[in-house]
């Protein structure tokens, strides 16, 4: 038993994938962090141009 939990504990498999995730998560994160600022100061320039127009 104390072999097999060893083993367990020592195998890296899978950390790749985690790793992995975490980083797609992050990078998300950063998208929609920058889609929402970058969205409303596009909107309020759009809405300055149609008033001028």
């Amino acid at each position: 038993m104390k072999k097999i939990i060893t083993a367990f504990v020592a195998s890296e498999e899978g950390v790749s994938a985690i790793e992995y995730a975490l980083i797609a998560a992050l990078i998300a994160a950063a998208i929609i962090g920058a889609v929402s600022l970058l969205g409303t100061s596009v909107s309020s320039e759009f809405s300055s141009i149609a008033g001028v127009i």
